[in-house]
């Protein structure tokens, strides 16, 4: 069998495929993974670097205009109508009672209703983390079924916020048999929160929860 032999022109053809072939391992295996690896790498990351210097750069440049708006958001919140107007817990549950017999004098129609009796909450509970005081007050009613359903509506539809907690509502049978006297008896604990003092908003600034959070009241709604 005679060899394959390759005429001048494809010798050199192959030759030069053999060296580029040899040119490109030994630049993949002594100069690629060892130097230009390594060095764009180092590249990538100082571009990160420096697009990170950038973004904390252009935040430190806001910082004064930040303090002024979370200044002008606690004195936003300083005078919002969501609080109770008053600086003293004790002082607003007071306010909270007087707005509970308000609220029963002005939902006479369509049946009686009657504050039986009202007491303060000493030292209402608070979930964990909640900026604000709050004030609560204990109320029990006895009510027909539509001025109650208007008492809680106000209570909790205007402002400032107002909370109506622990509802409890029974039928007291022996008034249901008289036919003089409003048949449901009403228990529940109705709460707000406390304007922040001297007008100075807490450091976490968060507003109070919105009235439409509250625990909704069975019963409470037509």
């Amino acid at each position: 069998m005679k060899a394959l032999r390759l005429s001048p022109r494809d010798s050199r053809i192959a030759a030069i495929g053999l060296l580029l072939l040899a040119l490109l391992l030994a630049y993949v295996l002594l100069l690629h993974w060892w130097f230009v690896a390594p060095l764009r790498d180092i590249a990538a990351r100082m571009d990160d670097l420096r697009d990170t210097q950038s973004r904390y750069a252009a935040a430190i440049a806001e910082q004064p205009q930040l303090r002024q708006r979370i200044a002008a958001l606690g004195a936003g919140q300083a005078a919002s109508s969501a609080f109770l107007p008053e600086d003293d817990p004790n002082t607003a549950t007071a306010d909270l009672m007087q707005r509970v017999v308000d609220a029963v004098g002005a939902h006479t129609a369509g049946g009686s209703c009657m504050v039986t009796q009202k007491m303060p909450v000493p030292n209402p509970p608070m979930a964990s983390g909640e900026p604000y005081r709050k004030a609560a007050a204990s109320i029990n009613l006895s009510c027909d079924i539509e001025p109650l359903v208007g008492v809680l509506q106000s209570l909790e539809q205007g402002t400032p916020y107002l909370f109506v907690d622990n509802l409890n509502i029974y039928r007291n049978p022996v008034a249901a048999q008289q036919g003089n006297r409003p048949s449901l008896e009403v228990q529940f604990t109705l709460s707000g929160y406390v304007r922040p003092g001297n007008g100075a908003a807490p450091a976490a600034a968060a507003s109070p929860p919105a009235a439409d959070e509250a625990q909704d009241a069975p019963g409470a709604t037509p």
